[in-house]
């Protein structure tokens, strides 16, 4: 077919095409991957390559969620993890960030916090799960919470991160035209740090789902983490891998719907 479009060049038209084609043999290849991995683990456990009663096999998964949604427990599970997730990873996002702000605009603050925030980002904050039930209660409040410690802090330490890199000698020149801390915020620092933010972005989104699902081994009724806990109890570990599935899933929905905004945020700040 001959090249026809005379908004851009033929070369330009050609390597358009070639990144089009090259983006769709990556689905493609990540699909037949995906495929090769589902027909491999089912044939698996039938000609006993794997012990299925450990490892399971696609159709007794799908056995397990048809059995979950039928007796009405599928979406309740999926509803209280999804929900105690999402709020968990906003707050620690959100905390995390305007706290990375408050210490990039206090450098004497910065100084004080520093070997804190490193004890703290060294810290397993899965460890201080006994102590949030205590405080708080065995309770949504104990999970959410800690679902904000583990992303907060990484979210603090990657854009503070992120803003240090940035000052340098746009920051000086500011500096001596009598730039104010705002100004040299909104137009130096905050433009340089996207790629910071979105890199705690995608990682406070796997922080919150660890900090939950720990959460709920320790003291939730309802959940996929519970679903975990409980299907090992009484061995019913076709259980335990069809919740694993449905995190999966619910993991890539989240981190797909987060670079959806990366793509919104870098189109706001590259116009």
């Amino acid at each position: 077919m001959r090249y026809t479009s005379p908004s851009c060049s033929p070369e330009r038209f050609a390597y358009l095409q070639a990144r089009r084609r090259e983006a769709v043999s990556v689905h493609v290849l990540r699909l037949l991957v995906l495929i090769a991995f589902l027909f491999l683990w089912e044939m698996g456990a039938r000609w006993g390559w794997v012990d299925p009663f450990i490892l399971s096999c696609p159709s007794r998964v799908l056995v397990s969620l048809a059995n979950l949604y039928a007796d009405g427990t599928l979406f309740l599970h999926i509803g209280t993890t999804l929900f105690e997730t999402v709020a968990g990873f906003l707050l620690g996002t959100a905390l995390g960030v305007a706290l990375a702000v408050l210490l990039w605009w206090m450098p004497l603050l910065d100084k004080v916090m520093d070997p804190y925030l490193v004890v703290l980002n060294a810290l397993p904050k899965i460890a201080l799960g006994p102590v949030l039930i205590v405080w708080i209660g065995a309770g949504m409040e104990s999970i959410i919470v800690m679902a904000v410690l583990i992303s907060l802090v990484v979210t603090t330490v990657t854009v503070l991160g992120g803003f240090a890199a940035a000052t340098g000698e746009k920051q000086l020149l500011m500096d001596t035209l009598g730039a104010s801390r705002f100004q040299v915020f909104e137009k130096v620092v905050l433009p340089a740090s996207v790629p910071d933010i979105i890199s705690a972005l995608k990682i406070s989104v796997g922080m919150s789902w660890v900090g939950v699902i720990v959460g709920e081994y320790l003291v939730s009724q309802a959940g996929l983490g519970y679903l975990i806990v409980y299907g090992g109890q009484v061995f019913r570990l076709d259980l335990v891998m069809a919740s694993v599935v449905v995190l999966c899933l619910l993991a890539a929905l989240m981190y797909a719907a987060v670079a959806l905004l990366e793509k919104r945020i870098r189109r706001r700040f590259s116009a």
